[in-house]
C-alpha cells in the first residue's frame, strides 16, 4: 500500500525504528542509517542470536524487519552528505534525537524543507520538544513511571510496577506511523512537508482513557487494583480448581447469564447492578471463587462459553506462539536473515481483505546486518543522481 514511498530512519532503540517498521510493514522502502557501531539495540541482551563477531541481538530483531542498513557517521563531513542525499530522496524522515541535537548536525526543520519541501519529518521524543522539561532524555520506563502508568499498574497502590513490554516507546512509535499517514495524506493534496511530533510521555498520557477521566472529570487519583477492573465487576483474574481463568462480565445481561453459573441470584441487592457489584467487591470476588474452585479451569471455561460469558486462560509467549489461532491470523512471519538463516518472528498485527499474511507484503524482509546495503544504497543514489543530469542537460 505504500509502494513508491521512501523512508529514511535515522532513529534507534525502539519507539523510532517501531514506527519505521510499521511504514515497512505497509510496503515502504525503510533505509536505516546506523552509527558505524550500529543501532543501541543491537547489543542489548541477552539473549542473542550467532556469537563474537555476527551476535544480534533479538531485541533488533523485533523492531527492525523489512528494512535495509547503511551506516554513517553524522558527525562527519562524508557521513552528513550521504543522509542529505538521502533525504533529497525520501519521502519520509524517522528520528528520535533529543531536542535540537538533529539541528546541531545540519539537519533543522529549515534545513530538511530546504532539501525537501515536500519531506514529512517524524520527530519522536522522551518528553516532548518544548516545555520546561523538553529536553529531558527518555527510556521507556522511565516514561511509564514519570507519565502515571505505574500508578495504575500492578497487584496495589504501593507497589507501582511496569508493563511487561515497552509500551511508552511502541504506543509513541504507533502514534507516530499514524501521524506519517495522515501528512502523507495531506501531502498529496499540497504538495508540502510538514513535521510529526509525538513522545513517549504523550503516548501514555494518550491511553489512559476512563482512567484520565476519572481524575479530569470526577476528580478522582487512580490507583492500581491488580487483577480486577477499576469500574465493573466482576471483570478480572479468578482462582479455579487448578489454574486461573479471567472473566469480563461487561453489561448487565452478561450478569444476569453469568450469575446462576456460579450459584448466585442476580438480583441479589448487593450484586444487582454494577456499582452494587463494584462497591461489594471483595464478597462478589469470594463467591465466584468458592464457586469457581469446585472445578477446573477447562471446565469453567466451556460452561461460560456456552452461556456466551466472555471469559479465556492466561497463556504464556510459548503458548501463544503455539496457538492455532495466532497462527490463522498470520501473527508470525518466517525469513530468511543473512548469518543466521531462517527466523521466525512476530509479523505485522494488520491484515487486509482477504490476505491469508499480516501487512501489505507477502514476502517479508529480515532485519538487516550492520552497513548490509552500503553499496546497493550508495548505487542507487548514484543512479538517480546520473539521471537528473542527464535529464537537466536535455533540458538545456
Amino acid at each position: 500500500m505504500l509502494s513508491g514511498i521512501t523512508v529514511i530512519d535515522v532513529s534507534r532503540a525502539l519507539a523510532g525504528p517501531h514506527a519505521a517498521m510499521m511504514l515497512a510493514d505497509l510496503g515502504a522502502r525503510v533505509i536505516k542509517v546506523e552509527s558505524p557501531e550500529g543501532d543501541d539495540s543491537r547489543g542489548w541482551g541477552p539473549p542473542f542470536i550467532l556469537d563474537a563477531d555476527q551476535r544480534e541481538s533479538t531485541y533488533f530483531l523485533s523492531c527492525n524487519r523489512n528494512k535495509e542498513s547503511v551506516t554513517a557517521d553524522l558527525k562527519t563531513a562524508e557521513g552528513r552528505l550521504l543522509l542529505e542525499r538521502l533525504v533529497r530522496r525520501a519521502d519520509v524522515l524517522c528520528e528520535n534525537f533529543r531536542p535540537g541535537v538533529l539541528g546541531r548536525l545540519g539537519f533543522s526543520a529549515e534545513r530538511l524543507r530546504e532539501l525537501n519541501p515536500g519531506l514529512i519529518t517524524l520527530s519522536i521524543t522522551g518528553f516532548g520538544h518544548d516545555g520546561p522539561e523538553g529536553g529531558r532524555a527518555g527510556y521507556d520506563q522511565i516514561a511509564q513511571g514519570e507519565a502515571g502508568l505505574m500508578s495504575v499498574t500492578g497487584p496495589e497502590a504501593a507497589v507501582p510496577t511496569k508493563a511487561g513490554v515497552p509500551i511508552a516507546d511502541v504506543l509513541a512509535g504507533m502514534y507516530g506511523a499514524f501521524g506519517v499517514l495522515a501528512a502523507l495524506h495531506e501531502r498529496a493534496a499540497t504538495g508540502r512537508g510538514r513535521v510529526v511530533r509525538t513522545s513517549l510521555l504523550a503516548a501514555i498520557v494518550g491511553v489512559f482513557a476512563f482512567q484520565g477521566t476519572r481524575h479530569t472529570v470526577a476528580g478522582e487519583v487512580p490507583t492500581a487494583t491488580g487483577n480486577h477492573h477499576p469500574a465493573i465487576a466482576p471483570y478480572g483474574l479468578f482462582e479455579t480448581a487448578d489454574e486461573p481463568i479471567q472473566v469480563a462480565v461487561g453489561s448487565e445481561p452478561l450478569w444476569r447469564r453469568f450469575a446462576p453459573i456460579v450459584g448466585l441470584d442476580p438480583a441479589h441487592p448487593r450484586f444487582a447492578a454494577n456499582p452494587d457489584r463494584v462497591a461489594n467487591r471483595q464478597e462478589l470476588q469470594a463467591e465466584i471463587e468458592r464457586a469457581f474452585s469446585s472445578a477446573s479451569a477447562e471446565r469453567w471455561l466451556a460452561l461460560l462459553d456456552g452461556a456466551g460469558v466472555p471469559a479465556g486462560r492466561v497463556r504464556n509467549l510459548k503458548e501463544v506462539f503455539a496457538w492455532e489461532q495466532t497462527l490463522s491470523q498470520g501473527l508470525l512471519i518466517d525469513v530468511h536473515h543473512p548469518s543466521a538463516g531462517l527466523l521466525r518472528l512476530p509479523g505485522p498485527p494488520l491484515r487486509f481483505d482477504d490476505q491469508a499474511y499480516a501487512g501489505a507484503r507477502e514476502h517479508h524482509l529480515p532485519p538487516p546486518r550492520l552497513g548490509q546495503h552500503n553499496d546497493s544504497v550508495r548505487a542507487w543514489l548514484d543512479g538517480l543522481e546520473q539521471a537528473t543530469r542527464q535529464e537537466d542537460l536535455r533540458g538545456r
